[in-house]
């Protein structure tokens, strides 16, 4: 099957090229390399041989349909965004291009191109806006009430795939990630705690924790994603499905649980909370479980341990 990953050399987008490879997947990976990068697809360029075509390109480009229609894939995993909640809030108008404007050229690539599906990274995390503390871990079912122009722009893409769906018949499964985490995530960003920490730790540095700590969210595995990905490139069409553990998991158990992996006991430092922040976020997966047949396998502390492991590598190599 030919795929084609948009925001392939990032962190989520790079570990989905490795599995479709590794499953004998022809992939052609569009990324503009503004917060991607090409040291995430080394071990796929080296292996890949010619099942792996990059293209370094904008989803916004006119250029995007025309090779689409060229390269002609099966299915199109869309995972290219601007992800940065705040930046969102500070620029709504660059928000809409990428996320908005950017994602209607990515299907109207897939139209052009006859792709039999789209399966497309929505936010788990904004989605639902702040749902009561009651009503986690919250269910695809509860209202779309997203509170920022990211999650906003999320549920406009969603409402665009079931348009193109009854009109041209593109078949699309959406999902709704919860905190994703794993190697090769970016340190830098409002997304990436688990990353920040396992820097900062095995630098011997100081963590922060915004808040009391006490804010929680639900934690789940890079790896496991990438197989709700594969899975909805076949499974779950014309649904929306959460994928994240269920779990809530406050910060402050986060970073007991790294200390104790890095072998470290210094106390966090304590800050202001974050403006804006959502108190407490966890996803109800059991749509992904019996439309895909996909469930969370890998716990928290075998996670973290492998995104510690990664994080000392790159730094003996750098």
């Amino acid at each position: 099957m030919k795929s084609l990953v948009t925001g392939g050399a990032g962190f989520i987008g790079s570990t989905l090229v490795d599995r479709l490879l590794a499953e004998g997947h022809a992939v052609d990976v569009v990324d503009n390399l503004s917060t991607g990068s090409l040291a995430n697809l080394q071990a796929a360029r080296a292996d890949g041989g010619h099942a792996l075509t990059f293209h370094n390109l904008d989803i916004r480009s006119e250029e995007l349909v025309e090779l689409m229609a060229r390269r002609k894939p099966d299915v199109v995993f869309h995972l290219a965004a601007q992800a940065d909640v705040r930046v969102s809030v500070e620029r709504p108008v660059f928000d809409a291009d990428v996320n908005i404007l950017g994602s209607v050229r990515v299907l109207e690539g897939a139209r052009a191109a006859h792709a039999s599906k789209v399966v497309f990274a929505a936010s788990g995390g904004t989605l639902y806006g702040e749902p009561d503390r009651s009503d986690l871990p919250v269910k695809e079912s509860h209202p779309h009430r997203p509170l920022s122009p990211y999650g906003v722009a999320k549920k406009a893409v969603i409402d665009y795939l079931a348009a193109y769906r009854e009109l041209y018949a593109i078949e699309f499964c959406a999902l709704a990630l919860a905190n994703v985490y794993g190697p090769r995530q970016d340190p830098h960003g409002e997304a990436g705690v688990v990353a920040i920490f396992a820097r900062r730790l095995l630098d011997g540095a100081e963590c922060t924790i915004f808040g009391d700590g006490e804010q929680t969210r639900d934690f789940v595995y890079v790896d496991d994603v990438v197989d709700a990905f594969v899975r909805a490139g076949e499974r779950g069409s014309g649904l929306v499905a959460n994928v994240g553990t269920g779990v809530e998991v406050s910060v402050n158990e986060l970073y007991a649980t790294m200390a104790r992996a890095a072998g470290s006991d210094t106390p966090p430092r304590l800050a202001p909370a974050r403006a804006g922040e959502l108190r407490h976020s966890s996803l109800d997966s059991s749509r992904a479980e019996i439309h895909l047949g996909w469930r969370s396998w890998t716990a928290l502390d075998a996670g973290v341990r492998a995104v510690l492991a990664e994080t000392a590598q790159r730094k003996r190599s750098s």
